[in-house]
């Protein structure tokens, strides 16, 4: 049938990757980061009605992360307290990571989330800190927050394809697959080849229906290699 030649031939893009790109929060990490920088500054309910509604497409995430921000005003302790929290591994991330690894495949983590926050992450699955994507927080001399790199691609609606495209532009990085939960990690496609959907820590309709490929468990797309 149609369905199945398309579903073969997308399996066959994904064996040819040559980088892939993870979405962090409710992908590789079972849970929101922001939401639990939230938590440590004592405004967890409000912020994540914010990040359902970013995630499940009804705002530009420009707006969604200046209006979360806002509300919470991190302190630089505020954020090493989050950091401190050992990262929350979705299973089966750290044997894909591995496998892709073993297969000469570059990973990159691209995503809406906090640098700092993300580099425990990034060591735990042995990925270069040099290949996380994300916003870097500003602070003063006090640790008062101050605001967000503004030029930085993952603070602006659109940001995931802007990453992949610049991706695209390295040598060795021909066939580019998207993974992630999120309506703006399903952006990335195109110019990512390939945009496979995670439900396993959350299913949004919106992805599941757009997905070339939509997964609940990384095990699928281990035994797809």
């Amino acid at each position: 049938t149609h369905s199945q030649r398309s579903q073969h031939r997308i399996m066959e893009v994904w064996k040819r990757c040559t980088a892939v790109c993870f979405d962090v929060d409710s992908t590789v990490c079972q849970d929101e980061a922001i939401d639990r920088l939230a938590e440590h500054c004592g405004v967890g309910p409000e912020v994540k009605a914010w990040t359902a509604k970013a995630m499940g497409g009804a705002i530009g995430y420009r707006e969604s992360l200046t209006a979360r921000l806002d509300i919470m005003k991190p302190s630089l302790a505020n954020v090493e307290k989050c950091v401190s929290d050992p990262p929350q591994l979705t299973p089966g991330i750290t044997e894909l990571v591995a496998a892709l690894h073993a297969k000469g495949v570059k990973v990159y983590l691209v995503t809406g989330g906090f640098h700092r926050i993300v580099v425990p992450v990034a060591e735990a699955l042995g990925i270069s800190t040099d290949n996380i994507f994300a916003n870097r927080l500003q602070f003063d001399e006090a640790g008062v927050y101050t605001g967000f790199d503004e030029e930085a691609h993952t603070s602006r609606t659109n940001g995931k394809p802007k990453v992949v495209a610049e991706l695209k532009t390295r040598p060795g990085h021909e066939v580019v697959a998207m993974v992630g939960d999120g309506a703006t990690d399903m952006e990335a496609r195109p110019p990512a080849d390939v945009f496979v959907g995670f439900g396993g820590n959350a299913v949004r309709e919106k992805v599941k229906a757009g997905a070339d490929w939509f997964v609940m468990d990384f095990a699928e797309l281990i035994s797809s290699l």
